[in-house]
């Protein structure tokens, strides 16, 4: 039997009681995942980056493999390689951490452009291709990539190309003091429970979700209904950012990429997870609004004047909404 949309819910209250005080995070995790997506997190470490994505494996019951992204990294380390038995006379292909349902891409940043570029294929393609041999990966497949801010020593800015293959980019930020009160309770309590049951599974109470059940909700997304005007409003919110000065003069120099029509796919397909998790069959203006700063703000290429002036693309995404006209 098909889980419900309840079901969803109760799997974000699940892994919301798990990972304190980052809401965001947490939901764009499950929109991500009804959306068939990937997600790129940045944020200072200790912020419970690893924690969301590793508890959302358990929940769902999925293989998950963390890749700790290093300067000396190569990319057969990721993808896997050919390994010769002497004793056959044959080649055996060893598969590599890329191979597992969920992926967690720890400080991508810190491996240079070589590295970074090996799970394109993973991401956009579904498959890796080791020599002339091509593997499929699973149905259920999500990266989250964690980067550190880029003004730290030893990051490489990824390219272009694999920042446009992440539906989302979330910023994390510090908790609050309250919150912070409840994350060292919580720290506690599981170090208690870990003396008295070493094996204690963090998800043992929740039902899980099946890999039937992500395919199933997100034909529902699918489904939920994007009226035209909503249509052509995300077509015009991802145009402004390739022609500004038709909205705002003073944006215009800000600006040296917009966003590619892979931002308008993701938009649309983040719009209606978004209104599907709050248990509506209808995007609203809210959704597109709501998710469009992650969807937006890792694909615009800003220019010189903005980076020496410090203005960030969410300066830029927030005057823009004020500026296309909401239907």
């Amino acid at each position: 039997m098909t889980l419900p949309r309840e079901g969803f819910a109760a799997l974000l209250d699940a892994l919301r009681a798990q990972v304190l005080g980052q809401e965001a995070l947490t939901s764009r995790l499950l929109v991500a995942l009804l959306s068939d997506g990937h997600v790129l997190v940045e944020g200072v470490p200790g912020l419970a980056k690893t924690r969301a994505v590793k508890t959302l494996a358990e929940l769902l019951r999925a293989d998950f493999q963390r890749i700790q992204f290093t300067a000396d990294l190569l990319p057969a380390d990721l993808t896997g390689t050919d390994i010769f038995r002497p004793e056959e006379g044959t080649f055996e292909f060893r598969k590599g951490p890329l191979f597992n349902h969920l992926i967690l891409a720890d400080e991508i940043n810190r491996a240079p452009a070589k590295v970074q570029s090996a799970v394109l294929e993973a991401m956009e393609e579904r498959q890796i291709t080791v020599g002339t041999e091509t593997y499929p990966l699973p149905p259920l497949y999500l990266v989250m990539a964690t980067q550190n801010p880029l003004d730290q020593d030893g990051t490489f800015a990824l390219p272009e190309a694999q920042l446009d293959r992440f539906l989302l980019h979330v910023q994390v930020d510090y908790p609050s003091a309250a919150t912070e009160h409840q994350i060292l309770a919580l720290a506690e309590r599981e170090a208690r429970a870990l003396l008295d049951s070493p094996q204690a599974d963090g998800g043992a109470q929740f039902e899980p979700v099946h890999e039937t059940d992500v395919r199933e909700a997100r034909k529902a997304v699918l489904e939920v209904h994007l009226a035209p005007q909503l249509e052509n409003y995300v077509v015009e919110l991802v145009l402004a950012t390739r022609t500004p000065q038709a909205y705002d003069a003073e944006l215009a120099p800000l600006i040296h990429l917009g966003a590619s029509p892979r931002a308008t796919i993701g938009l649309v397909r983040a719009a209606r997870a978004h209104a599907w998790l709050a248990g509506r069959d209808y995007v609203s203006p809210a959704d597109i609004q709501t998710m469009a700063p992650d969807v937006l703000r890792h694909r615009l290429v800003m220019s010189y004047e903005a980076r020496a002036g410090r203005s960030v693309a969410d300066d830029v995404i927030k005057r823009l909404l004020e500026r296309v006209p909401v239907p």
